[in-house]
This record gives C-alpha cells, sequence and structure tokens, in this order.
C-alpha cells in the first residue's frame, strides 16, 4: 500500500478511535452524574437522553480538523507569487500583468467571494482567479494545479468552473461587443476592404471523448472536438461569439443556427451603412472562407478556375480575412488548455471557451504583451490537432454575385492606374 494512503487511514483511525473514547467517556460521566444526582435514587431518563445529545454534540464539533480536510501548503501563493513575482513573471504565467490580473479580481469579487465556515477558511478571490488563470494558461492536469497551490484536486474543477461563470455572467458582454462601426469600417479599408464590419471563421477546439453520441464530435482530421464561431474586428478582437456544437457539424450550417447569422440577415447587427460600388448598393459585409454562403452582407472568395481579376479579389479579401485566423492562434497560443482536450461537461467546455474569448479580449484590450514564444509551444500542439479544411457547401446568390463582382472591378480598376 501506498505509504501516503497508509498514513492518513492511520490518522483517520487514530482520530476515529479518540471521538469514540471520548464520547464513551462522556456518556458515562452523564449517566453516574445522572444517578447521584436523582433524589429517589431511580435514572431521570428523560434529563438523561438530552444531555446525552449534549455530549455528542460537543463531541463532534470539537472533532480535529484533520477529519475533514488534508493539510496543505499556500507558501508558494501567499509569499512567493503575490509578493515577490515581477511583471515579466505575472506574463509568462498568468498571461497577463499583476495590475490587469487585480483588477479582474475586483470585477469578479461580488460573485466569487465566499464566507469562512467552522472547518476551513474559505479562498480568497484572488486564489480562486490565479487558480483558473493557471489552469487555463498551463496544459497541466488538475491534480498538478492542486499541488501547485495547495488545495485539493477537486476543488481546482469547482474553482474553474465558478470564474469561468463569473466571467460570462459579469464580463463577456461588456467585453465581447461590436464597439466602434466606424473604426472597424475604416481599419479594414485601410487593409484594402470597403464596408467591411467584421471576418468570421470556425475553430476545432479537442475534448475528450463525450459519454454521449461521441461519433457526432469525430471531426474530419480524426479527433474530437467542438466548434468555436467567432467574428473579429480588423485589431483581433471578438466581437461575437458561439461555440458548443459538435466538431462533425459542418461550419455552414452551425453559422445558420447562430443568432449572428440571424441578426445580419435581419440587418440589425451592424447600422445602416450602405456605399455604391460601381452601380451596386452595397450594405456593411463580412468576410469569410469558402465554406460560408454567399450573402449580400457576406463576401467570399471565389472558387474554381480564377482569372487575375478574381484572384485579386480573393487576395484582397484573404488579406483582411486572415484577422480572424490570427485572433484564434492568439487566442490558443495564451489559453494552452485549449489544446488540451478539455475534460469537463458539454456545458462546461462552452463556459471555459467563452471566457478564454472573453480573456482575450480583456488581454488585447490592456495592451498586454504577446510573446512569439507562446506561439512556437503550441505549433506540436497545431500539428496533433489539425484544423478540418473548410468545404463549399452551396452556389451563390445572385445579388451577393453581383456585389462581390462589382468589387472585384473596382479592385481590377485601382490596379490599372
Amino acid at each position: 500500500m501506498d505509504p501516503q494512503v497508509l498514513n492518513t487511514l492511520l490518522m483517520t483511525i487514530a482520530s476515529t478511535s479518540h471521538l469514540a473514547v471520548d464520547l464513551f467517556l462522556r456518556l458515562l460521566n452523564v449517566c453516574v452524574t445522572d444517578i447521584e444526582e436523582s433524589d429517589d435514587g431511580t435514572e431521570s431518563h428523560q434529563y438523561a437522553d438530552s444531555t446525552m445529545l449534549v455530549a455528542i454534540t460537543d463531541v463532534l464539533c470539537s472533532m480535529d480538523r484533520r477529519v475533514w480536510a488534508r493539510e496543505t501548503s499556500t507558501e508558494w501563493w501567499d509569499h512567493i507569487v503575490l509578493q515577490s513575482w515581477d511583471d515579466e513573471q505575472w506574463l509568462q504565467n498568468f498571461r497577463m500583468r499583476k495590475a490587469t490580473f487585480m483588477g479582474l479580481c475586483d470585477d469578479l469579487a461580488s460573485n466569487l467571494r465566499r464566507m469562512n465556515t467552522r472547518f476551513r477558511d474559505a479562498l480568497s478571490v484572488e486564489k480562486r482567479v490565479a487558480i483558473a488563470i493557471w489552469k487555463l494558461a498551463t496544459p497541466d492536469c488538475f491534480r498538478s494545479v492542486a499541488n501547485q497551490f495547495g488545495v485539493g484536486k477537486s476543488t481546482v474543477g469547482i474553482v474553474l468552473m465558478q470564474v469561468c461563470r463569473a466571467i460570462n455572467r459579469t464580463l463577456t458582454r461588456r467585453t465581447v461587443t461590436l464597439g466602434n462601426v466606424q473604426d472597424i469600417l475604416d481599419g479594414f479599408a485601410e487593409m484594402g476592404f470597403p464596408n467591411c464590419g467584421g471576418a468570421v471563421d470556425g475553430t476545432h477546439i479537442p475534448i475528450i471523448s463525450p459519454p454521449h453520441l461521441a461519433s457526432e464530435y469525430i471531426n474530419r482530421k480524426g479527433y474530437f472536438s467542438v466548434v468555436l464561431q467567432a467574428l473579429v474586428d480588423h485589431r483581433g478582437h471578438f466581437t461575437d461569439i458561439y461555440s458548443g456544437w459538435p466538431g462533425k457539424v459542418h461550419d455552414a450550417r452551425i453559422f445558420r443556427n447562430s443568432a449572428l447569422f440571424r441578426r445580419l440577415r435581419a440587418g440589425t447587427f451592424f447600422p445602416d451603412h450602405k456605399i455604391t460600388v460601381g452601380d451596386v448598393e452595397m450594405p456593411i459585409v463580412i468576410l469569410g472562407d469558402p465554406a460560408y454562403p454567399l450573402m449580400p452582407w457576406l463576401m467570399k472568395p471565389y472558387t474554381g478556375k480564377l482569372d487575375r481579376s478574381k484572384e485579386r479579389f480573393n487576395y484582397g479579401l484573404s488579406r483582411c480575412r486572415m484577422t480572424v485566423e490570427r485572433a484564434f492562434g492568439r487566442l490558443k497560443a495564451r489559453w494552452r488548455s485549449l489544446f488540451g482536450k478539455l475534460d469537463l461537461m458539454e456545458s462546461g467546455i462552452t463556459a471555459v471557451i467563452s471566457a478564454c474569448c472573453t480573456l482575450h479580449n480583456i488581454c488585447e484590450g490592456k495592451g498586454e504583451r504577446f510573446s512569439e514564444e507562446w506561439t512556437s509551444e503550441v505549433r506540436r500542439l497545431e500539428n496533433e490537432f489539425a484544423q478540418p479544411e473548410s468545404r463549399a457547401n452551396r452556389e451563390a446568390q445572385e445579388r451577393a454575385s453581383r456585389i462581390r463582382d462589382a468589387i472585384r472591378e473596382q479592385f481590377d480598376a485601382e490596379s490599372q492606374q
């Protein structure tokens, strides 16, 4: 038997034996005292029963804490990380500087603060957030994170979900948002595409085999995954996210079932801002790869045999659409748990992905430095979990084709000037 397990067992037996002896002696004392104090020399059973109950309660409430919780060390977090680490150490390990981390804790405090109990002190808000961020930023298993912070393995899982749900409840709505539309239009215009409000794409997040309908989660590369669909602006900030669909499902189907599709089709996602290209009226558009349907408000590349003007159009579109691919790359390089086959229930996976997207926007918005070393660290994982190639799913609609052709002709004319 493992010496540590044997030691724990013996301590438990010793504590339990001590408890039994203490309880026996107290009950014996109660009975003797009750008989001595009885006026007629007979037992007062009602009084004895009440006193016994009080004695049992006293013993149970005075039990050694070792029966309930294992002693662990928090020296590393309390005295090394909090008091000694500089911003570079915080950035490398928590993906953000200490000031950003503390600001995050302030935002989440009302949702994460817990009261101390008789048996143990509650974890501080800062330690809860640190446990979750460390788990998200590293490929470490739950046991490794538990040992690092001096908590139980199950505590890491509980805290991770508490923090992720607090982030989603408190910060996601105000962080993953469209922002200033004119800035986005100007940003994509400088990159070469007119009246563009964002780039959309999907990425596969590896997971372990789910307990139900596992075959639905196997993507075309042969591993289990869920899909994150995201719309990003010209800076690579997420402006809309939608996750949780099984990896087997086509990107176009996920898109058509999203709130983003419904709002774009209804014309309520962007303000009404149209321009004229040639003789065609063009609304604000988003850019997608060939897997997405061609719509008046969604442009995608030409496929098949391409002439020079079509190649020029595809180049301009691809240059802007790369923003979403770079955003996915930075997201996964910062939060490496997204490459670690998330060992969570389906609802937990969605909460973690959403929280990572929110944290990505916070770090980008705060100007947190992104280290290229992080990208090299995940290249091996990118090879292991390669993204399935996109597939075209349907023919272009007539009106959308006219808009795309008009933009192509404008690109062609500009190149000849």
